[in-house]
């Protein structure tokens, strides 16, 4: 299991032409198969930051993710919206256990 998470900040200006954008990649990278969670989150304290949370069965669901077209429509929509300070990492889990 992948978990990728991180944040990236945005033009506050431009929240109009990003919830479009932001709906649709979550929208189709949630029905994709290996997909097990999905979302950005913005800030409360800071609404130009959003928060990255990913959960990915396997590096070949991930690596699928990164080919697909709706991937590809979100890189293209990020300068319009005044994506930058993208931070993201990717962990490698070996285990999971649910807390009582």
């Amino acid at each position: 299991m992948l978990i990728l998470a991180g944040t990236f900040r945005f033009d506050p200006s431009a929240m109009e032409i990003a919830r479009p954008a932001v709906a649709a990649i979550i929208a189709a990278s949630r029905a994709e198969e290996g997909c097990i969670t999905f979302s950005f989150a913005q800030d409360v304290m800071d609404p130009t930051l959003v928060r990255v949370f990913e959960v990915w069965r396997d590096q070949a669901a991930l690596d699928v993710h990164r080919a697909t077209p709706h991937l590809a429509a979100w890189r293209a929509a990020k300068p319009k919206i005044g994506m930058h300070d993208r931070q993201l990492k990717i962990y490698e889990i070996a285990s999971v256990t649910e807390t009582p």
